[in-house]
């Protein structure tokens, strides 16, 4: 069953490009994580993540669009997911949003969807301070 999950399209005064140039570096997700984040990890081409009381989760580069998009997935195939990050210009600068997707079965996606709604939001809290 699928679940989608569209964040808030946000204006910010940076190109796509320096976004793009930015966030295709896993570390500088750490920028965007939730103050209640327990740990964080990051590597050439991934980072790991654990928000208190929840497992760890660990997300691969998958796809890298230059100066449009970067598409993470989950480094799990138990629990198939992506996050995806689209930069679009804008006259001021860019528009950027942030689109969760995942394949999880009806009860999984019930525990989870309003956790993963709340966190998207804080993610793209951060991104619109960033």
């Amino acid at each position: 069953m699928n679940l989608k999950i569209e964040g808030d399209v946000i204006p910010l005064k940076k190109s796509p490009q320096e976004l793009f140039d930015y966030f295709s570096v896993p570390s500088n997700f750490s920028h965007l994580m939730p103050d209640d984040i327990g740990k964080f990890e990051a590597g050439e081409d991934w980072f790991v993540f654990g928000l208190k009381g929840m497992p760890d989760v660990k997300l691969k580069v998958a796809d890298l669009v230059p100066g449009k998009e970067i598409n993470l997935i989950s480094a799990s195939e138990k629990i198939p997911f992506s996050l995806k990050a689209t930069f679009e210009e804008t006259e001021t600068g860019s528009n950027a949003q942030l689109n969760f997707q995942g394949d999880f079965n009806p009860m999984l996606k019930m525990m989870v969807e309003r956790p993963l709604k709340n966190f998207l939001g804080k993610l793209t809290d951060k991104l619109k301070s960033h």
